[in-house]
């Protein structure tokens, strides 16, 4: 793209101020920045202040869970079902891995946050020794794809070539970069992140499948017959990973896809709840729920809306190959913005100064026909780290992870 180019996009959007260092740029800073500009989706500012473009909930009901007793009665069927899945190669497991340490007081990827105590660990390390016991018992390896983002890709893969991809076969091992989105200010001009760049970051984890699908990766995993998604978040270090019980029960329920849940700690705790609306598997978010949804019980007393997802889903490759395409909603979300201010200088809010744009994976359940709710033990299965200490912290999960015979 040429500065015209560039000059004229900006204008026709607005947004001619990010080029208002061009001058002083070194000739390739000049150049990445016109090709952000050329590759940039402008036009999501138009979603500030426009609550009317998200997802109107309309009839809400329950969806069922697979409790734990349910599943522990036909634990021997679900697994072996799931193993045969995985012998067949139909398996592949996807990591959404693009986000920073920032939380942890990290400037690496998260996924290279050490939680060892007497030795490194680090939370990539865990991923793949969970997913190793699942690989060692079915006696294959499949599919592991890492979806990075232009913040951290080169650092992940050099972290994970640095420890010899932590045991795993560096050949089934396969990166992709996740789509990334412009911030704004609170009038919706697009932030810039320094002179020579815009202040981007991923675009949500709502995006990985048409991510995946840009990098061709999806072809690829068609040809070699994979046919389920395991998607899960970099968070959860006690997480298991290609789960053949879980799988299994997925393909015996006849299900496009399935969410594995935990029940609720108390009736206000920030998790996503599982539900139907309009009859089509749904979640949501713990700031949408009602206080008639919180308070609803069923026959027993128990609440309706009581199973929080923990970001760990298994996905069925051709239903969400329908969704490609689609026009998922786009979430504003009011953020702390590192970025540059008129004059140049750098600027590290300690508050919210503007919003980011993501797609959630919660818009891609919302369009399929079936979802089965899978309960899970959350002492064994749940230990997010999302802050340094407290609740979902290092701290606690490095707890969980002592509690569960993990030498850290």
């Amino acid at each position: 793209m040429t500065y015209n180019e560039a000059y004229l996009k900006l204008e026709q959007a607005g947004q001619t101020h990010l080029l208002a260092f061009y001058e002083t740029l070194t000739e390739e800073e000049k150049k990445n920045l016109l090709s952000q500009i050329e590759k940039t989706d402008l036009s999501v500012t138009r979603y500030i202040g426009r609550k009317d473009q998200l997802q109107k909930w309309t009839a809400i009901a329950p969806l069922p869970a697979l409790e734990i007793p349910a599943i522990e009665a036909e634990r021997e069927r679900f697994t072996q079902a799931g193993l045969k899945a995985i012998r067949r190669g139909e398996v592949a497991a996807v990591l959404l891995a693009g986000g920073m340490g920032t939380r942890l007081g990290s400037d690496a990827p998260k996924c290279m946050y050490d939680i060892g105590l007497t030795k490194p660990v680090y939370i990539m390390q865990r991923l793949i020794e969970n997913l190793k016991e699942v690989t060692d018992l079915a006696g294959v390896q499949i599919p592991f794809l890492v979806m990075t983002s232009d913040r951290n890709h080169e650092q992940t893969v050099s972290f994970m070539e640095e420890h010899g991809f932590f045991g795993y076969p560096k050949e089934k091992v396969v990166f992709f970069r996740q789509d990334m989105a412009p911030a704004a200010d609170y009038e919706g001009k697009i932030l810039l992140e320094s002179p020579s760049s815009l202040a981007l970051s991923p675009n949500g984890n709502g995006g990985w499948f048409e991510s995946m699908d840009r990098a061709g990766i999806l072809a690829s995993l068609k040809d070699q017959g994979v046919k389920w998604l395991n998607v899960f978040g970099v968070d959860n270090v006690l997480q298991r990973i290609a789960d053949p019980c879980f799988i299994g029960a997925v393909i015996s329920r006849g299900c496009e896809s399935g969410a594995k849940a935990v029940r609720k700690a108390h009736r206000d705790e920030k998790v996503g709840a599982l539900c139907l609306e309009d009859g089509h598997p749904a979640i949501i978010e713990y700031y949408e729920m009602s206080d008639e949804l919180l308070d609803a019980v069923d026959e027993k007393g128990d609440p309706l809306y009581n199973f929080g997802v923990i970001l760990n889903y298994l996905f069925r490759i051709d239903a969400l190959e329908r969704t490609l395409g689609e026009d998922f909603p786009t979430h504003v979300v009011e953020k702390k913005i590192a970025c540059i201010d008129k004059e140049g200088r750098s600027v590290s809010p300690d508050a919210p100064n503007g919003y980011k744009f993501e797609k959630l994976m919660i818009d891609q359940i919302r369009s399929l026909n079936s979802c089965l709710p899978y309960e899970v033990d959350r002492r064994k299965e749940f230990a997010p780290i999302k802050n340094r200490t407290g609740v979902d912290s290092v701290e606690s999960a490095r707890a969980l992870c002592l509690e569960n015979g993990i030498a850290l």
